[in-house]
């Protein structure tokens, strides 16, 4: 695996639903783990780099983080 294809703030679609019913997450951090929330009840996982590619079925959308500075 060369890289991942994931970004801070993506939204993903996952294979399974969680217990709550939903599917839909967002990537929250990237490291030697992928961490997600859930965007239903907001419970907070980490799949490894392999099984977040294995278990996402799409990319939602990407949330671009941008950097505003109030110059007044």
């Amino acid at each position: 695996m060369p890289g991942t294809s994931f970004k801070v703030g993506d939204r993903i679609t996952l294979k399974k639903p969680h217990p709550c019913g939903s599917r839909d997450w967002e990537v929250y951090r990237i490291g030697a783990d992928i961490g997600m929330k859930c965007l239903k009840c907001s419970r907070r996982m980490m799949f490894t780099r392999r099984d977040a590619e294995r278990k996402k079925v799409s990319i939602i959308d990407s949330v671009e983080v941008t950097d505003r500075s109030d110059s007044g």
